[in-house]
């Protein structure tokens, strides 16, 4: 079984190198942000509050994404493992998920800051059939409209550059300094997010099979 988090500032290829470890080991992802969105879209009670934050500018609390996570992993429906993205964002979060739950490894997909902002800035959804968009590595064929339906091409309502400010200046403040946690449990992997996502994917699966086989090497 394959248990791994992916760490990074929003724009650095969380969701797209999750998605190739999917296929990689038959994997489920659990993206807390998908969540949230899910909740959004279907307009829940849950969601007006998370659309309230979000729409500030703010991070949704603790104790709200603490519940989302514990009643999403209490679903067992990983048999082969799962990659948790956009959990755990600070060190109590951290340390109640490794006194919960085992993990295997921690990615950390490193950005700099400019190019993150860029990337974050550049997102764009279609308003009709909310396929995403980035006008760096994925514009569409006519500038404004989605090559699949022809909906309009709009920003996210939290890709304000405020808002974009706004998260990673928690995400460098909060969520950073959990990894040197993780470190201690010698179980973070990190790869170079400025790559290709073929080269990062590439880069990812070398290192996670260097922690496989030392996982496996007997203990003295």
């Amino acid at each position: 079984m394959h248990k791994y988090i992916i760490m990074g500032a929003q724009g650095c290829g969380k969701g797209t190198q999750s998605q190739l470890l999917v296929a990689a080991f038959d994997l489920v992802h659990i993206s807390v942000g998908d969540i949230f969105r899910g909740h959004i879209e279907t307009r829940t009670k849950l969601g007006a509050r998370i659309r309230r934050y979000v729409n500030d500018g703010q991070l949704v609390p603790d104790e709200i994404v603490e519940e989302i996570v514990r009643r999403r992993l209490d679903e067992h429906d990983w048999n082969y493992g799962f990659i948790l993205d956009g959990f755990p964002r600070n060190r109590p979060q951290a340390e109640f998920f490794l006194e919960s739950y085992d993990v295997d490894a921690v990615i950390q997909i490193e950005v700099p800051h400019d190019v993150v902002l860029r990337r974050l800035l550049s997102r764009r959804l279609c308003s009709e059939c909310g396929l995403d968009y980035n006008l760096i590595f994925h514009r569409p064929a006519v500038a404004g409209v989605c090559d699949v339906c022809g909906g309009e091409l709009v920003r996210r309502a939290d890709d304000t550059e405020k808002a974009v400010g706004a998260r990673l200046k928690d995400f460098y403040a909060k969520t950073k300094p959990i990894l040197e946690l993780f470190r201690q449990k010698e179980l973070v992997i990190s790869v170079d997010g400025t790559q290709s996502q073929e080269a990062v994917h590439r880069a990812i699966l070398k290192q996670l099979q260097a922690v496989r086989a030392r996982m496996d090497r007997p203990r003295p």
